[in-house]
């Protein structure tokens, strides 16, 4: 298992440093609406959508809001509220994974879907448009958490951060997480020549809203009967399995950098 996603990592990051550094914004705003459509078609069957049909006419409510803000300008100021109102859900997905694991139903299900997606589409686009930079170390640095968090887990993992969510993730697989994290954190703080400690504390909650993302989608996979959201991605499993992290993270990193002056 271990080898085939490191061999998928490994086709994927061309295309990812591709569509990420080197294609116009609006390219990029495209590929990343794409990607979010088909995590609006996995997303479907956590909400019970079991038919072509049916997944379609999700992916197509999310498709019209996409296009909604993509028309009226994805990184106009008005489009604040929608990012910042992401932040209070993320918040309730928190409190949902951690006190009421085992409450679901299928409108819940479904209408989750939108807070996780869009503004992570948001949040992604205006991170690009104003620097491509930004984008691709936010994916190093949710990457960088995850393999210290297997890593971590594997070695040390005993004591259990959500049984009822997802019995395989340790505390001390998010310790190792938050270790590797803040080592590329450093490197960020280089790369762009911005305050340390501000920098270090915006990417610290930026993994740790990647770690509720995380939990979430695996309580919603739970809850659907799945071990994974799809199998386009051999050793990943499906688009969400992969993205899950960053629609939480997306969201906090544009806040943090905003609200700390980081970056005009």
């Amino acid at each position: 298992m271990l080898r085939q996603r490191i061999i998928t990592a490994l086709l994927l990051a061309p295309v990812a440093l591709l569509v990420i550094l080197w294609v116009p914004h609006q390219f990029t705003m495209l590929v990343l609406a794409l990607l979010v459509l088909a995590g609006g078609w996995e997303w479907a069957a956590f909400a019970g959508l079991v038919s072509g049909a049916a997944r379609a006419g999700y992916v197509a409510a999310i498709a019209l809001v996409i296009a909604g803000f993509w028309w009226n300008g994805a990184g106009e100021e008005q489009l604040d509220c929608v990012i910042y109102a992401s932040l209070a859900w993320w918040c309730l997905a928190l409190l949902w994974v951690a006190f009421l694991p085992t409450q679901m139903n299928r409108a819940l299900a479904a209408i989750a879907g939108f807070p996780v997606l869009i503004p992570a589409w948001l949040a992604l686009v205006r991170l690009h448009d104003r620097a491509p930079q930004l984008v691709l170390f936010l994916v190093l640095l949710v990457v960088a958490a995850d393999v210290g968090a297997y890593f971590g887990g594997r070695q040390f993992g005993r004591h259990k951060l959500a049984p009822r969510v997802s019995p395989g993730k340790t505390w001390e697989g998010v310790g190792g997480g938050m270790v590797a994290a803040a080592l590329m954190a450093i490197v960020g703080v280089f790369w762009f020549n911005v305050q340390a400690p501000a920098f270090m504390a915006v990417s610290a909650l930026t993994v740790m809203a990647s770690i509720v993302g995380d939990l979430t989608e695996s309580l919603f996979k739970r809850h659907a009967g799945l071990k994974d959201s799809g199998s386009l991605l051999p050793g990943h499993g499906g688009v969400l399995d992969r993205v899950d992290s960053v629609t939480a993270a997306a969201p906090v990193f544009l806040i943090g950098l905003e609200r700390l002056g980081l970056f005009s």
